[in-house]
């Protein structure tokens, strides 16, 4: 899902940029409003997590790269904002010192992670949430809204590639959400797991807004 420098035209990287980083300014303000002591730990810890999750890549036809993605894991412990801010570092450092991913693409990366991924898989949460009820609701939720998030930003990553001309949509589209539908039953368990880890011995850790 990483895309790499020379994947995306500049008419569509630019305003990726733009909103990546009009985005991160806002999650910025957002955060700095409810920040709490534990949070810039915790902060640290999930990011760690997520980063070497994110390093097992596996190639995808038609477009760049699949992965497990920790988007929600990090929303669900940290809040929407500051997970989004999270993965925002994550594929920054990726970027800039792995080589994983491009910087140019790194907008449109932010976008799909960070705001797809992270942000629309913490509302997708959130709503399932209020359907099913405690810890159990908490699970279900984390589960599915972790299987949505990579499907949906492995979407957004293949209409971004369709839009540059890099790869038609019906071809880039198939490949990314298919195999990124089987990477997300991997991401609903693991993120699942550490959850309900967590709602065992640090209940208060799970984002309550």
């Amino acid at each position: 899902m990483h895309i790499p420098d020379g994947f995306l035209s500049a008419n569509t990287w630019v305003p990726a940029w733009i909103i990546s980083a009009g985005g991160l300014g806002f999650c910025l303000k957002k955060v700095g409003t409810v920040l709490k002591d534990k949070t810039v730990p915790l902060m640290g810890v999930v990011s760690a997590f997520v980063f070497a999750a994110q390093m097992l890549n596996f190639p995808v036809i038609g477009g760049t790269s699949g992965h497990l993605l920790g988007g929600v894991l990090a929303a669900v412990l940290l809040g929407p904002y500051a997970g989004a801010i999270s993965i925002a570092v994550i594929l920054t450092i990726q970027c800039i010192i792995f080589q994983d991913g491009g910087l140019t693409a790194l907008g449109a990366n932010i976008f799909n992670m960070s705001f797809i991924g992270t942000i629309g898989g913490f509302y997708a949460y959130k709503i399932i949430k209020s359907i099913v009820a405690g810890n159990t609701g908490i699970l279900v939720s984390a589960a599915i809204a972790a299987w949505l998030s990579v499907v949906a930003a492995s979407s957004g990553c293949a209409i971004e590639l369709s839009l540059s001309g890099t790869s038609p949509l019906r071809v880039a589209l198939p490949a990314m959400a298919g195999i990124h539908a089987l990477i997300g039953i991997g991401e609903s368990i693991i993120t699942c797991m550490v959850v309900s880890f967590v709602l065992k011995v640090r209940p208060d850790l799970v984002y309550n807004e």
